[in-house]
């Protein structure tokens, strides 16, 4: 298992994020999904925790197929999903990723939000993470993936009209208020000898790229969301979810059925391999009889950044 707890600062209150982190995740998802994937939402409703008390359980079905490397394709399904539990108990967060064919995968991430510049090392209250395992995001500094930049979502040019914030500039976290970081320790998980290091390297490169890119939309997005109601973000919430899953659905369905005699598994699989997906629990093919190897329609899985 490889655990890394990550700090990204933004320059807002605990309070303000409580509806930008709703109407961020809610845009975002959005944004994400066509083509046949994206988010699903499959479940969105209240939930009391006998520890954490009221709060807020969603559960998604998340189609990412084509964004996985070469070398994962060759042990994973034409379709499946991730599946995404979520327990809001604002300001702490627990999510949960799993995918039930990979029985020895999963993703736990907790989050807690503070007013502070991420100088608490030990903000979940137990064991404070080691040093070395601390990475600290920069909204603004730090780089994402070209594909994912846009000049608005710019920081560094970024001015809100409503909060008179930004831009923002080099040592912003240093002395800029209002000030609040996001803590999440993200414990990735992936037991199979072979592939463990390379799969739970890959997953958090990912977890990084995702959080600065939602962090920053957050911040951008600020005149967009500030001063809603948490009765407005949450109807906002709602027809966003559904705008996201009928893109989703409609995608799927306009691709049409796999070719009957493409196989389960795109690529041909050796003795090894199939000793290695065994260890996983994932039962294989009969390449024997490419009919019964087909799927009638896609996939369905088991269900589950952030």
């Amino acid at each position: 298992m490889l655990m890394k707890e990550y700090r990204i600062c933004m320059p807002l209150t605990v309070d303000e994020y409580r509806i930008g982190q709703l109407y961020m995740i809610s845009k975002h998802s959005c944004e994400q999904s066509g083509g046949g994937e994206g988010v699903e939402v499959v479940k969105n409703e209240s939930d009391i925790h006998p520890q954490h008390g009221p709060g807020q359980l969603t559960e998604k079905r998340i189609y990412l197929s084509s964004k996985l490397p070469s070398w994962a394709k060759t042990f994973v399904p034409r379709f499946f999903y991730v599946t995404e539990k979520a327990w809001n108990f604002y300001p702490y967060t627990i999510t949960e990723y799993s995918v039930s064919f990979l029985p020895k995968f999963s993703i736990r991430i907790e989050t807690r939000f503070e007013n502070n510049n991420g100088n608490n090392d030990n903000v979940f209250g137990d064991t404070p993470t080691p040093a070395e395992n601390v990475n600290l995001l920069d909204i603004l500094n730090d780089p994402i993936p070209e594909k994912h930049y846009k000049e608005s979502e710019d920081l560094s040019h970024w001015q809100s009209s409503k909060t008179g914030r930004g831009p923002l500039e080099k040592d912003w976290r240093e002395d800029h208020r209002p000030i609040m970081c996001s803590y999440k320790r993200v414990q990735c998980s992936f037991e199979v000898y072979g592939f463990q290091t390379r799969t739970e390297e890959f997953i958090h490169r990912n977890i990084r790229d995702i959080l600065l890119v939602g962090h920053r939309q957050a911040v951008a997005w600020v005149d967009e969301w500030h001063g809603l109601t948490l009765e407005e973000v949450r109807e906002y919430e709602q027809t966003m979810q559904e705008k996201t899953n009928s893109k989703v659905k409609s995608s799927q369905n306009n691709t049409g059925p796999p070719a009957a005699s493409r196989p389960v598994f795109s690529r041909s699989i050796s003795v090894t391999d199939e000793r290695s997906l065994k260890k996983m629990g994932v039962t294989t093919a009969d390449m024997s009889d490419p009919s019964d190897s087909v799927p009638q329609s896609p996939i369905r899985l088991n269900s589950t950044p952030e």
